[in-house]
Parts: structure tokens; sequence; C-alpha cells
């Protein structure tokens, strides 16, 4: 049920005007997860940092940095990430633009908030495909790479991420240590400092997420 998928997905709107923003998150907030409003380009590309989201959609002309901008910088952190462009400028030039940045889709104001809905909800299935369910109500979305638990955003370092993309991505398999180093790190790193991460992300997560098979590597436990 797409309604259903929608409720599971985070949304981020970039949009420097306040009443615009208030009211499409009054139109269609109530339809997701939740629906965070950030004020400029900066301040979203922060907001993107903390919550990950699942979907932004961004107005193009904004103070600080413009949509197209933000939109980059999001793309260099998750090249898969959706981004819906809004925008009242019917340019060739801002077009290309946005086509180049790799958005999603592109509606041009004014626009009907149910356009926007129906967009999201041709897209919510597949991007609800994208999660895997873990142990203890931990989940892991592959497509925006966060981790979850209780559909509770769980705020990860870029090692601590890109460990657990590893173990998501190789399910069925345990990953030795050498593996896991090259991996994670681009630098030399110590067996010690390798028990050190998976202790310190085991206490921000959970004791058994992580499964360590003694002399081989490091496995997660998903759900059964």
């Amino acid at each position: 049920m797409k309604d259903k998928s929608l409720k599971s997905l985070r949304v981020l709107f970039v949009e420097d005007e306040e009443n615009i923003a208030r009211l499409l998150k009054e139109a269609i907030g109530d339809s997701f997860y939740s629906f965070t409003i950030a004020k400029d380009g900066r301040d979203g590309l922060e907001m993107f940092e903390k919550i990950s989201p699942d979907i932004v959609i961004t107005d193009i002309n904004m103070p600080n940095m413009n949509g197209l901008e933000m939109a980059n910088e999001i793309k260099k952190i998750n090249q898969n990430i959706p981004i819906i462009i809004l925008s009242a400028f019917s340019d060739k030039e801002k077009f290309l633009g946005a086509i180049d940045t790799g958005v999603a889709k592109y509606f041009l104001k004014p626009y009907e908030p149910d356009e926007i809905l129906s967009y999201i909800s041709s897209i919510a299935d597949e991007l609800g495909s994208k999660t895997v369910e873990l142990c203890e109500g931990f989940s892991y979305n592959k497509t925006t790479h966060a981790l979850y638990k209780d559909f509770r955003y769980v705020s990860l370092s870029k090692n601590e991420n890109k460990f657990l993309k590893l173990l998501v991505e190789n399910e069925n398999s345990i990953i030795d240590d050498e593996t896991i180093k090259i991996s994670v790190w681009d630098e030399s790193v110590s067996d010690e400092r390798l028990r050190t991460f998976v202790r310190r992300l085991r206490a921000k997560t959970s004791k058994t997420l992580i499964i360590n098979i003694k002399g081989v590597g490091y496995k997660l436990r998903f759900f059964s």
C-alpha cells in the first residue's frame, strides 16, 4: 500500500519563503513519517546531514546557497537521494542545470501540492523496498544509507555508516577484519582500533546488532 510506504518516509523541504513552506507542510506533511523544513540551501545541507531524509524537495532561488548548489552538495554525500526541484523560472538554463544535477523531478510554480504528493507516491514503494530489517527494531535504508531504531533516525559517523553499509551489502557473509579496515578507513588501522570502533558502535546501537565471529570477522544480525 502506498499510504504505508509514504508513512515511512522522511521528507526535507528547503524553502526560504515561510508561507510557502507552511502551506505545503499543511497540505501534504501529515502523509509522511516526518516533514522537516529548512530555510535556505545552507540550512538545508546541514539538516540533510543531521536527519538523513529519504527525499528532498527544494526551491531554486534562495539566499546563502541556492537549491541547485545545495543539490550538488547533497549528491556528493548520497548520489541516490531523490531530489525534487521547485522553481518559478522556466528558462532553459536553470532547467538544464537541474538535469545536470541529477534531480528526480522538476515542478514549476505555481504547483499543486497533490502533484508533488502523487509523484512521491509513485516512487514510495521503490524507496521502501530498499529498507532492510535488522534485529531489535533496527532497520537500514540502502538508498539513503541511514540507520533507524523503531523508525527513529540513529546518527552515525561517516566511518560507522561505511561499516554498516559493507555489512548490509554482504548480508550472508562474514566480513574479515582486513576487508573492513580497507573499506572503512583511508589509513592503516590496528586490530585494537577496529575492536574499539565496533565496541563504540555497539554502545550507540545494540550489543547484539553486530556479531563477532572470533578469528574470522563481523556480520549483522538481521530480523528473523
